[in-house]
């Protein structure tokens, strides 16, 4: 059975091992060390990473009591130097002891047990055993959790039995009966835990509550620890900053300036749909005056679908006839008629459309499509001029 150095110290970051057992399998490797600090993937945490005689490592997990390491390609030695991705782990180590500390302040504070905890490469959360949960609440128990950091608290590991087991206050009563390993964060909690942890709290470097999201019987409270918090930080001020240089003001008056743009915005787009609904109303006669017969067509050099369809309602709600609109810009086609005709626009573009290209539908009374060029576009719009 492989040593497993992660119990033994989560500070192990190169040592030398012996390979037990090299085994390819489904076209991938795999190989089994005589002692290992890769940590496999369970109770929430995500594994380590790192190499193995200068080898990639892709996974770790655990199979029959094992840890198995997936690598890239087997190495040729029996003897090798392992090295972890001390970031990544330093990472999982901070949030998973962070993950503890936030439990039991929600415990205690709120009396509320967590239910579930996800270790992510973006995303961290909890989930709590609380329907409500305020933002005042979430404030509080940010504090008080940082509190526990500041105040540095011894947090260990070690292997208990099953009877000494029923002495110690645990959390949560581990179901398995042997090789019961406790987390304990010192005056705080004892946890039956089997991930890695920081030394101290002081090592978690901050916890940062970033939203609490309401679930149907429980709340999702999404935080970051530590490096990540740190960098999470930094993206923010950054946006930040090019947000009050954009507004020219103070980081504390973006809001304000925000919210005197967004009116200014709010009344260009009236105003603009206003000028727009007149151009439209003016360019509807001009097309409708220069028709042949009962069917409206034009190629517009630079109009979207969406604004084409509004045109074409706008045209057929006060006439009985049939439009084909073209936009060069999109290479889009649309027809449109009021439903007085007979002719199924959908099932039209249904039958002709894959000789052109393009990709689209609709029903009787409207059809739109879209092709890979304009070329393809106009051909389109003129089969259907012929056509329809």
């Amino acid at each position: 059975m492989t040593r497993k150095l992660y119990y033994e110290s989560a500070y192990e970051k190169v040592w030398k091992a012996t390979i037990n057992d090299s085994i390819e399998r489904d076209g991938k490797y795999f190989v089994i060390l005589e002692e290992t600090a890769f940590y496999p993937h369970g109770g929430g945490q995500p594994c380590d990473l790192g190499t193995i005689g200068g080898i990639l490592v892709l996974d770790v997990f655990l199979e029959d009591g094992e840890v198995v390491h997936q690598v890239e390609r087997l190495p040729e030695t029996v003897r090798v130097t392992c090295e972890l991705d001390w970031a990544r782990r330093f990472d999982h180590m901070q949030h998973h002891s962070g993950q503890h500390l936030l439990s039991s302040v929600f415990r205690d504070l709120l009396q509320a047990q967590t239910v579930s905890f996800h270790l992510g490469t973006e995303d961290v959360t909890i989930d709590i055993g609380l329907s409500e949960f305020t933002n005042g609440q979430l404030k509080i128990v940010e504090q008080v959790v940082n509190k526990h950091i500041y105040l540095n608290l011894e947090i260990s590991s070690y292997f208990v039995s099953n009877e000494q087991l029923m002495s110690i206050p645990v959390v949560k009563m581990p179901k398995v009966t042997e090789n019961i390993r406790i987390v304990e964060i010192k005056g705080v909690e004892y946890n039956a835990c089997g991930g890695t942890h920081v030394a101290r709290t002081g090592q978690i470097g901050i916890i940062k509550l970033l939203k609490a999201e309401k679930l149907k019987n429980a709340t999702r409270i999404h935080f970051k620890c530590g490096n990540r918090a740190l960098a999470d930080f930094h993206e923010s001020l950054e946006i930040l900053n090019t947000l009050s240089e954009k507004f020219n003001t103070g980081r504390k008056d973006i809001l304000d300036r925000f919210d005197k743009w967004e009116q200014g915005y709010k009344q260009v787009q009236t105003e603009l749909a206003s000028i727009k609904e007149e151009n439209e109303a003016y360019l509807a006669k001009e097309l409708i005056s220069s028709m042949e017969g009962k069917f409206l067509s034009h190629v517009f050099p630079d109009k979207s679908l969406k604004d084409m369809q509004r045109l074409a309602a706008k045209i057929v709600a006060e006439q009985a006839i049939i439009v084909l609109f073209a936009s060069i810009a999109e290479n889009k086609v649309l027809l449109y008629h009021s439903g007085s005709e007979n002719l199924s626009c959908g099932n039209f573009f249904k039958e002709h459309l894959p000789a052109f290209n393009g990709e689209g539908g609709g029903n009787d009374q409207s059809a739109q499509a879209g092709f890979t060029s304009g070329e393809d576009a106009v051909r389109f719009y003129e089969f259907i001029r012929n056509e329809a």
